[in-house]
């Protein structure tokens, strides 16, 4: 046969694209070597439009016979990996993988999830951190409880409750009934985000006056949050 009729035939049975996510996670998904073999091989048929190959398909293009192929897709079935399906127009039966993209989609949302309950933990721990350097001692248990519930039940970030710190510390207001009612007026107003919280404190700071007033006049504004 010459190279070229030899390429053509190559190129007429196509290529099978793997996603990489498959690939890079199969064995999160509690998958072997052998059982991930067969799903590529069972992958492949369907891309040629093959959708339930028998074991002995299988088996002919692996070092597996056909019961072993049999029992390895029986693993993938018992680990919801693939399924066994019935057309409702042509009445075949098919491999679905519906609950293989499924489990990798599980997989990353949890993997997310875990990622931000930690983001948020470590911001907590900022945030309580943040407050004992400002106060100068360790918070209270009445004041870490108010501290939890800003973001528990009030459902404040810890940015904005940073910001309402700021708004504090520049009012020489440091005290947790003045920061309840900033964050109690911002969510009010429905002010969410440090950029938000920010602008609303420009609108009731006093201009900046002459170069030779004292860094602390600047800081002091105006607004009384306990007024409002």
């Amino acid at each position: 046969m010459k190279e070229k009729e030899m390429m053509i035939r190559w190129m007429e049975q196509g290529t099978t694209s793997v996603p990489n996510v498959l690939l890079e996670n199969y064995k999160r998904l509690s998958l072997n070597e052998q059982e991930m073999m067969v799903l590529l091989h069972i992958y492949s048929y369907s891309q040629k439009g093959i959708t339930f190959p028998s074991f002995e398909e299988l088996s002919n293009r692996m070092s597996m016979s056909a019961s072993d192929c049999a029992g390895c897709v029986k693993k993938l079935i018992q680990k919801q990996v693939v399924a066994i399906e019935q057309g409702s127009q042509t009445g075949y039966e098919f491999y679905s993988f519906e609950p293989l993209w499924n489990k990798l989609a599980s997989l990353f949302e949890s993997e997310a999830r875990g990622q931000s309950v930690q983001q948020a933990m470590v911001e907590e721990k900022d945030l309580y951190s943040l407050f004992e350097e400002e106060f100068g001692r360790p918070l209270s248990s009445i004041e870490c409880e108010t501290l939890a519930l800003w973001i528990d039940q009030d459902g404040h970030e810890p940015p904005v409750i940073k910001a309402a710190l700021r708004e504090a510390v520049l009012s020489m207001k440091l005290n947790f009934r003045y920061m309840d009612r900033i964050l109690f007026e911002w969510k009010k107003q429905g002010i969410k985000t440090v950029e938000q919280a920010r602008e609303q404190g420009k609108k009731f700071r006093k201009p900046a006056g002459a170069e030779n007033v004292s860094r602390s006049e600047h800081a002091v504004p105006f607004y009384n949050w306990l007024e409002q």
